[in-house]
């Protein structure tokens, strides 16, 4: 049997340096849930296809599910709780509220993230590619349209944000 040989694995996490001790093939969901107590970062499916574990990596959005934590040494890490300090966060926020855009709330971290990922990258999207930068995310109570609705509404008030 092979031993388990735990590595020291450094990257930054909502603007702060950290340093962990895993194995580099641990999820680093699992390292953020349980090591780092950021637990807004949720499992859903555990296999990359739902998004509830949705975060920035170096600014791109990723399933933390299925990241080694090996392969995150170096690089930065934005979850939801570094992410709602912002003033894009706010603008998301209130306008998913104004469209009914949450519901239970288990997917929304991980709808927020991926509005920011799209956002960033495209501050005035059409319906077409909303949808298209949220595909990878899976709600199950709110439905689409609202979400839609909210990231559409988000891009109009946070103009000059992204």
């Amino acid at each position: 049997m092979k031993e388990y040989n735990p590595k020291e694995i450094r990257f930054i996490v909502n603007g702060k340096r950290v340093t962990v001790k895993a194995h580099p093939l641990t999820r680093l969901l699992d390292v953020l849930r349980e090591d780092l107590k950021l637990t807004g970062v949720k499992e859903g499916c555990g296999e990359g296809e739902c998004g509830a574990c949705s975060v920035l990596l170096n600014g791109r959005l990723v399933n933390s599910c299925i990241i080694p934590v090996g392969s995150v040494d170096g690089m930065e890490v934005e979850t939801i709780e570094g992410y709602r300090k912002s003033k894009k966060y706010s603008v998301i926020e209130d306008s998913f509220a104004e469209e009914s855009a949450v519901q239970c709330g288990f997917c929304t971290p991980g709808f927020v993230m991926a509005a920011e990922a799209l956002l960033s990258k495209n501050p005035a999207p059409t319906e077409a590619e909303i949808r298209e930068g949220i595909s990878g995310n899976l709600c199950r109570c709110t439905g689409y349209d609202p979400i839609v609705k909210g990231i559409k509404r988000a891009s109009e008030k946070g103009k000059g944000l992204w």
